[in-house]
This record gives structure tokens, C-alpha cells and sequence, in this order.
């Protein structure tokens, strides 16, 4: 089958990229608001771009109405968010982050989760998560359609037992992130196998 993906609209690209692209991380960003409320918001155009310096990479689209979401708007202004990675255990709790909430109410209200201070920046991280990568704004590229911030990473903050510090390996057997797939299907990762 061949695709002249230029002449399709672009929900349509968007639908068959992000299915086709697969799997991919989720982003859980925490920022704070103007009026210091912690805003939470998952975001699956994200990954890891570089690592020296430490760079991650995540692309926000507007409100269907034009707007710019408020993560967007609140890394532009304050210039520091949090990205946390998803695991199995709090899946449901992330997709509920991408309810639509009054400014007065955080999603971390909303959903139980459970905001402690970050060490390098004014956003929370999320206690629940197994990773929290505290960023500092790098870059910002704009298309038509997306902004598309590039974070430095500050600080790590990763779940005790994760990591194995004489070698600097995870334990992949007690990590389990979640990625997404296409539409409303998401995947874990517990089916692995190694190539040399």
C-alpha cells in the first residue's frame, strides 16, 4: 500500500503516525500555574534526544479551540517541568490527569496522586512514580500545529531498587512502564527477549 500522507489531513496523518509509531513512552508532566497550582498532563510525543547534556523532547498540541494547554503555557512562563514515566501501577491514574478540570483544581487532587518537592525545580514530582526526570527548559521549536520543548534534565529521581548503582543498569524486571499504541490501546512491557 502506498500512502501520499501529504495529501491526507492532518487528523488523519496523526492517526496513522501514532498508531504506526509504537510503542511510545508517556511523558506525566507536572508544572506549576500562575497561581502555584500543580498542573499534571500525560503526553505521548515524547523521548530522550540526547545525553550530553541530558536532553528529552515532548510535543504539545493546542485545545482543539486554539488555546495553548496549560503545561505549554506554564513551562513557557516559569521554564521547568517535571516528566515522570508511567508504570502498570498507576496507569489509571495518568489517563485520568487528561481530564479536563477547573484551573483552581490540580490533577493531582483529582486523582490521588501525590505531589513531594522537587530538589532542582519549583514543580512537584509525583511520589507515586518509578522515574521523575526534573527539567529545566532548553529549547522551543514551533510548527504549525505543535510547540515542541526540549528539557535538560537537572536532577533523576528513580524508585529504590530500580537501579543498580555499581553499573548504573536498571533492574528490568521491577521496572514496568507503560507506552502507548494507537487510539485507546496502551501496552506494558513484561514480554521482553534479547538479541545480541
Amino acid at each position: 500500500m502506498e500512502i501520499d500522507i501529504q495529501g491526507l489531513s492532518a487528523g488523519n496523518r496523526y492517526k496513522l503516525m501514532a498508531s504506526l509509531i509504537t510503542p511510545r513512552p508517556i511523558a506525566l508532566i507536572t508544572t506549576v500555574s500562575e497561581n502555584g497550582i500543580t498542573n499534571a498532563a500525560p503526553f505521548s510525543l515524547f523521548n530522550m534526544v540526547g545525553e550530553d547534556p541530558p536532553l528529552v523532547l515532548v510535543s504539545i498540541n493546542p485545545h482543539p479551540d486554539g488555546r495553548r494547554k496549560d503545561t505549554a503555557a506554564n513551562i513557557r512562563r516559569t521554564r521547568e517541568f517535571v516528566v515522570h514515566m508511567s508504570d502498570e501501577h498507576m496507569a489509571q491514574k495518568m489517563q485520568r490527569c487528561s481530564d479536563v478540570l477547573p484551573k483552581h483544581l490540580s490533577e493531582l487532587e483529582h486523582t490521588g496522586l501525590t505531589a513531594t518537592p522537587s530538589r532542582m525545580v519549583s514543580p512537584g514530582r509525583i511520589a507515586e512514580a518509578p522515574v521523575a526526570f526534573e527539567c529545566s527548559l532548553y529549547h522551543v521549536l514551533e510548527t504549525p500545529s505543535r510547540e515542541i520543548f526540549i528539557g535538560q534534565v537537572m536532577w533523576l529521581h528513580v524508585r529504590e531498587g530500580l537501579i543498580d548503582s555499581r553499573n548504573w543498569r536498571v533492574d528490568l524486571d521491577a521496572y514496568s512502564p507503560i507506552g502507548r499504541l494507537g487510539g485507546w490501546a496502551y501496552t506494558g512491557c513484561r514480554d521482553r527477549f534479547e538479541m545480541k
